[in-house]
């Protein structure tokens, strides 16, 4: 899935003389959080998701190039990171609180969640906030489900919805109400971004104008104080560079991670969790500029690697409660 997604933006960008190295530089990055998340995981299924917790955390207080502030008016530009990391970091303290085998351990992990969560709080980041708190949530009701498959179908919905919502405004089609409250929400700048890639997502629906190539026909991106040439919204920047077939690469991905907490051998709430945050994820990338960030693209890869991995202790022990037997250990 991600050779595809390579693959046509390097198609996309010779035939429209687009710059595809932003695009294979996330490509890059997801694939090898990743495999470091399969590699730790099956390792240290409770300590690397309790030090990528740390990790995320700590990035977001230090790095200046990720705090929301007057670099970028927010909630535009590193506000949108802030909270992608923010709430990867969420989710990973609370996948490492269900592999956790001491109720201690458990409830000292759950306080790391909330800790983040209070990070998020006094960064001003509410995106953050409301990402991690989404996830604590979620986080404790997955504990009392049973059966995956109706929660990671609902966890696709959400996505779904938030995208249509997206898609609604950009073109007109909520009521006059609705419209002007997510507007002032998102700011006129954010929408108005939206909707020019719209109309360039339009004129060329097969293979958009080129990867990164949107801010040379958006006049609104010129506009701006501080221009960055991006319509501040994953879904929107592939429409608009890449066409339908952009868009539907990105949602065949995000569509294949749910499949694989969906298939993964680890315990319910650990995939649910993990499904929780990157759908949180999807969310805010849907309505910010969040994936175009490096450290997104590989804390994304490095939960979904960890959520999926097979802990090699539980190779030679009993099944965990509420994990999916393998395959390959399956007899006639």
């Amino acid at each position: 899935m991600l050779g595809a997604c390579a693959a046509w933006s390097l198609v996309t960008g010779a035939w429209q003389e687009g710059r595809p190295e932003g695009v294979l530089l996330a490509v890059l990055a997801v694939a090898a959080g990743y495999a470091t998340g399969r590699i730790c995981g099956a390792l240290l299924p409770v300590a690397a998701p309790c030090a990528g917790a740390l990790a995320g955390a700590a990035l977001a207080v230090a790095a200046p190039g990720l705090a929301p502030g007057a670099q970028f008016t927010a909630p535009l530009g590193h506000a949108g990171a802030t909270a992608g990391v923010l709430t990867l970091s969420a989710g990973a303290a609370c996948c490492a609180a269900w592999a956790a085998p001491a109720p201690v351990l458990r409830l000292a992990l759950r306080a790391l969640a909330v800790a983040v969560a209070v990070t998020a709080a006094a960064l001003g980041s509410g995106a953050g906030l409301a990402g991690c708190v989404v996830v604590l949530l979620c986080s404790l009701a997955a504990g009392r489900i049973r059966r995956r498959g109706p929660a990671v179908a609902a966890l696709a919905l959400v996505a779904a919805g938030v995208t249509g919502a997206s898609w609604a405004l950009a073109a007109r089609m909520l009521p006059g109400g609705l419209a002007d409250s997510l507007e002032g929400q998102l700011t006129a700048h954010r929408v108005a971004l939206w909707r020019e890639a719209l109309h360039l997502a339009h004129r060329d629906a097969g293979l958009g104008v080129g990867p990164g190539r949107f801010g040379e026909f958006s006049a609104t991106a010129a506009q701006s104080l501080q221009p960055d040439g991006k319509p501040h919204s994953a879904l929107w920047q592939q429409a608009a560079e890449q066409g339908l077939i952009g868009v539907a690469l990105l949602a065949a991905a995000y569509a294949w991670v749910l499949y694989a907490l969906w298939r993964t051998a680890r315990p319910t709430p650990v995939a649910l969790t993990a499904g929780a945050a990157l759908t949180a994820l999807a969310a805010i990338a849907a309505v910010g500029d969040a994936l175009s960030f490096t450290e997104v693209s590989v804390g994304a890869g490095l939960l979904a690697g960890l959520a999926t991995a097979r802990p090699l202790a539980e190779e030679a022990g009993p099944a965990v409660a509420g994990a999916r037997p393998s395959r390959d250990r399956l007899t006639p």
